[in-house]
């Protein structure tokens, strides 16, 4: 592999990483409304956590506000 192809990896590379933690962020935010809806409906936050796979605690952190640093 020439150093020209290894940058071009790299950037590719970059690009695709670009693109996952975009993705990553936006299927949060999915995530994040699909809770607050179901909250809005009283569905317990027990079996909310159970659907999406988290803790509760890692559900409060979810859907809380986030502080300013």
């Amino acid at each position: 592999m020439s150093q020209t192809d290894a940058i071009k990896a790299i950037r590719q590379a970059a690009r695709k990483r670009d693109r996952a933690d975009e993705q990553r962020r936006q299927a949060t935010a999915d995530l994040r409304d699909a809770v607050l809806r179901a909250q809005g409906e009283r569905v317990p936050m027990g079996q909310i956590a159970q659907e999406a796979g988290l803790s509760r605690q890692g559900l409060w952190e979810l859907v809380q506000p986030r502080k300013p640093s």
